[in-house]
This record gives C-alpha cells, structure tokens and sequence, in this order.
C-alpha cells in the first residue's frame, strides 16, 4: 500500500485529508509542522507523496520545498492552502509542486491529484533512468533494489566501482544483471565513458573472435576494410559480456590472453594492440559447473571470478514489484498513449503471489501486455491472463492462452541446462587436383579442366583463352583436338 505524507497545523484538516486518502486505498502519515515533515521524508525514501499546508509556524511550505530542493529529496508534492493568491500559486509551481488546490478540497479531486503526481513521479524516475543509462552515470539511485535481498548486491556493486577488479555477475534470466554492471561503471572513474555490450551467445561461431577482436581488411573472404572490435570500441571504458559461458573454447583462450596482458590481436594483424578496457562479465548459469564439466576454462573462470556478485531473482525480492510494476505502467501507458493511473489491489496481490521463473523481464512484459488489453484507468486482474492461468488454473484463462508459451516454473542457475549451440560446419571443398578414388589427377586431366575453365569465363572468345593461359593459338587448337574439346565446341554452337 503506498504511502501519504499529509502535513498541516490544522489538526480536524489533517484527520479529513487522512480520511480520504485512507478510504481511496492509500496509507496516511501525518505531520503537524515542516519539521517533522522533512524528518519523516529523510527517513524514509519510500512515500509516494506528500500533501503540504502553505502556512505553518515552525517551517512553513516553501521552506519545506527548498529544504527538499537542497537535499535531493523527490517526493512529488501537492499543495494546500486557504490561500488562493495567483502570486501564491506561482511561487509554489516554481518550488516544483505538482498540484495546488484551495482549502476545502472535494475528495475526489484530492484522489486524482495523489494519482496523477505518484503516476508523474514514476514517469520522470523512469526518464531519468533511462538517460543515466545512455550516458554511462548510471548508480544505486537509478535502480529499484529496496529489498534487502539487494542489499548485499548494492553494496558490492559500490565496492567493485572504486577499483578495476574483474567482476563476474550471476544470476538468473532477466534478474537485471546488465543494469548491475551498468551501476559498478556509473559508481566508478569510468562513469561516462563508452558501456559496449556484447552478448556472446548470440554471435555465430565463426563470427566470435572478429566480433570481440576486429579484423584487418584482406583478413578474409569479406573483409573489404579494417574493423574495429568490442574492445576497442570499449577502449577506456566498460566491455560486458553477458552469457560469457556461451563462447566457444577457442576464443575463450584468446580472451584470457586480453585479460592477462591487456593486449588484443586483430584478426589478419602482424602484431598485438594494447586496449584499456575494464571487463564485467554475466551469465545465467554458475560458471563454475561450466569449468568442472570442462565447457568451460578453468583458467579462464579464475581469472573472471575475480569478484564474484550473485544478483538474487525476483520472487526472492518481492518487495520490489509495486515499484516496478508502477514505473512500468508510467512508462508503457506513455508510450501507448493511454491514461492508466496505477492497479488495483487484487491485481497487485496476484503480481505478489506469483514466482516469476522470467524475473524482471517476464514482469515487464506482463504489465506491457496488460497496457495493451486495459480499456480501464486501473489494471485489473483480468488483465493478467496468462498469470491467472497460472495461478488459479481456471479452465476459461487455459483456453484463452494455451497457444502463448509460458515459462513452466523458475529454474535455479545451478540446475540451469546447457543451451544447444547450433553448430556450422562448412562441408570441405572438392580438391582440383585430387581425382575422385582420393589419388593426385593426371596432368593431362588437370590441363583439360583448366582449359574448359578458361573458355567458360572468356564466353569461348579463344584469342582471350589463349592470352589468359599464355600459350599461342596453335597451341591452344592443338590441345582442342587433343582433349576432345574442339567437337564440343562445335556441337556446342550448332
């Protein structure tokens, strides 16, 4: 249940706006005075709004807000007052009130505006995460990890940010490792400098070490110019390599060698080049059953295991899901266009009782699905189909999505199977110079088909055909006759 900070002097005003936020579904706390407003809001992080009286004797409105303003505190503040003087409106507008009404409020205005600020504060938290993301200064702050499962990984994450140790993040599916790795940069001297990602399983086999390394130009079949390669690409900055258990063994050599000299050897290059690249590295899976079953190097998982951080999945962090389903519904009902101002508490309560094997990102998509399907203000229960399903086993639900596939129950890394790597074998390429029983062709056999070759990509213009193998045109008849291919051509122009 999200929580109200109403602040007023007036105790039968304070008792009535309790009231009403009591009865539309949220929890009130209430301050007599701005002091003890700004120690409620110091303390705890967590209040979805505040309603503030303007005129108080010890701390009056406006200092409250500039206090918050020093402090850096973003609770979304919504002002009351008997006041109604246009200057009075600007002044606290400009202090960064969401709202302003004069006393007395209908209730259901003072609802609506709760609403509408706690749905604004999540849209701008969201914004505001979504550009710390992109600019490399993403931290703690950016993050919604209040459970205290997090705890032990936020405080880590600052720790490995003061350093460049290597780091090796596990974790399940979609538990937010990458936006782990993004704090241990954001908290770090690397903060804004290049974050390259590189998802090692899904880069072809044959594709690996030009990908992570580059290749110069002439290096291969294609390579018309020199490449760059995540390395260089993260040259002073961050590399993250998510579902690093997936590359193969021969890179993974070449990989520790990157890591062991700090040195990168280009495909087709003459000599090594030196990057400066911190390496973070993830996986769904527990790295070192990877190395005891030989799939992975020993050598190798040491030398990433450096500092080991095991991000927790999210029905073990439950606590985080009405901030995460809030700051999903502000961003997707933005982007749909849609004005959905929250969910209801039976929604809610389902969200909390189901285990989410797809963590994070199963939820997200749940609550994207829901956005889609609500024509309501609130997400309802209905929905959630597929988590109904789930969780009641109703036939109605089953029928309505037994063609969507749903992931059967969470399966713990440890447990995790090995993804099935397509392998791409090119079939060998016929020997010209070897005859069809495996022995070295006759000289004769290999003339013939050189000249058969020549007069195919020359169109048969014989003076080119003889230029082309240097050999007069005499010469060239001569062997004509001799192979049999000069009826050939005749028949052939006939």
């Amino acid at each position: 249940m999200t929580r109200v900070l109403i602040v007023d002097d007036d105790p039968v005003q304070l008792r009535l706006t309790a009231e009403v936020a009591n009865r539309a579904g949220f929890k009130p706390l209430t301050a007599t005075g701005g002091e003890q407003a700004l120690s409620i809001l110091r303390e705890d992080h967590n209040i979805g709004a505040m309603i503030l009286d303007l005129v108080m004797p010890d701390l009056d409105g406006m200092g409250v807000m500039d206090a918050m303003r020093r402090e850096g505190l973003t609770t979304p503040v919504i002002i009351q007052t008997a006041n109604a003087s246009l200057e009075t409106v600007i002044s606290a507008m400009r202090n960064g009130a969401a709202d302003y009404f004069v006393k007395p409020v209908a209730p259901e205005r003072l609802v609506i505006s709760l609403r509408n600020a706690m749905k604004l504060d999540a849209l701008e938290a969201a914004i505001r995460s979504e550009r710390a993301r992109r600019t490399g200064t993403f931290t703690v702050n950016d993050m919604i990890a209040k459970a205290p499962a997090m705890g032990r990984v936020l405080t880590l994450c600052a720790k490995a940010g003061k350093s460049t140790i290597p780091v090796l993040i596990e974790g399940e599916t979609g538990v937010g490792k990458e936006l782990v790795a993004r704090i241990i940069q954001g908290s770090g001297d690397r903060a804004g400098k290049p974050f390259v990602t590189v998802n090692c399983g899904a880069i072809p086999p044959n594709l690996v070490e030009s990908v992570l390394f580059g290749h110069k130009k002439g290096a291969f079949t294609g390579a018309v110019a020199d490449q760059n390669g995540k390395f260089a690409e993260a040259h002073n900055g961050t590399l993250f390599l998510d579902e690093v258990g997936e590359l193969p063994p021969d890179t993974q050599v070449k990989l520790l060698r990157a890591l062991q000299e700090g040195e990168i050897e280009p495909v087709g290059a003459s000599k090594p080049e030196r990057v400066n690249v911190r390496v973070i590295s993830a996986t769904n899976r527990r790295l070192l059953n990877l190395a005891k079953s030989g799939e992975f190097r020993e050598d190798l998982y040491y030398r990433l295991n450096v500092f080991p951080i095991y991000v927790p999945p999210l029905r073990e962090r439950m606590e985080d899901v009405p901030a995460l389903v809030a700051m999903f519904i502000a961003r997707f009902s933005a982007e749909a266009g849609k004005r959905v101002l929250g969910i209801s508490p039976p929604a809610l309560d389902l969200l909390m009782a189901y285990d989410w094997p797809g963590n994070v990102r199963q939820l997200e998509n749940a609550v994207y699905r829901a956005i889609v399907l609500t024509d309501g203000a609130f997400l309802e229960s209905v929905d959630f189909p597929q988590i109904v399903a789930q969780s009641s086993g109703r036939e109605s639900a089953i029928k309505a999505i037994e063609q969507v596939p749903v992931p059967a129950g969470p399966v713990h890394i440890d447990t995790a199977p090995a993804r099935q790597r397509a392998m791409v074998e090119a079939a060998p390429a016929p020997d010209r110079f070897l005859a069809p029983t495996g022995e070295v062709a006759a000289l004769a056999e290999i003339e013939r088909a050189a000249i058969v070759f020549a007069i195919a990509h020359h169109g048969g213009r014989m003076s080119r055909v003889a230029r082309a193998l240097k050999i007069g045109r005499s010469t060239l008849y001569r062997k004509l006759h001799e192979y049999g291919l000069a009826e050939e051509l005749i028949n052939d122009a006939a």
